[in-house]
């Protein structure tokens, strides 16, 4: 056996390696531990009941009522029509690489009881316009103008609904 007796240098060098070590292990640590937090953490609007967790995740949407009234589905947007504390409301999000909903815009409206929104949607679904309607309307058509072209459609009034305009389809001069 042979011992080696090592200078002063050569054991700092060697308590550095050990402490250089210990931190790249805490650090390594901290970071799978934050990942794996803010993965469990993160909520997706995934069904209907996680849809109202990420609406009362949201500041200022905390601590009213939500009602959803329609999820509908254009390729990888999801558009969630929702009455907010009885107000006409959505709620946009978009299918993330892991096949979750993550929410991406919110919009409500104050003292109306019919609302239109402009959900963006993907390039493959024709542009629409979205109206949610309270339980007070008492409005029973709309009559929108769209590029020139009018369109009008009938709703029910007093009742909580979400209905769709399609954009008409552009002529072949446009």
């Amino acid at each position: 056996m042979r011992w080696i007796k090592l200078n002063k240098y050569q054991r700092e060098i060697k308590f550095l390696k050990k402490r250089d070590l210990t931190f790249l292990i805490i650090l390594i640590i901290l970071v799978v531990g934050f990942s794996i937090y803010q993965f469990s953490n993160t909520l997706y609007g995934n069904d209907k009941e996680s849809i109202v967790k990420v609406i009362k995740s949201i500041k200022g949407y905390e601590d009213k009522s939500i009602e959803i009234l329609e999820i509908k589905d254009f390729d990888d947007v999801r558009i969630v029509g929702f009455l907010y504390n009885d107000r006409p409301a959505y709620i946009e999000f978009h299918k993330n690489n892991r096949g979750n909903y993550k929410w991406r815009s919110i919009e409500d409206r104050q003292d109306e009881t019919l609302s239109s929104f402009l959900p963006l949607l993907p390039n493959t679904i024709r542009p629409k316009l979205m109206y949610v309607s309270n339980h007070e309307n008492k409005i029973t058509e709309i009559q929108v103008n769209i590029d020139g072209h009018l369109v009008e459609q009938e709703i029910l009034p007093k009742k909580a609904m979400i209905t769709w305009i399609d954009f008409p389809k552009k002529d072949k001069k446009d």
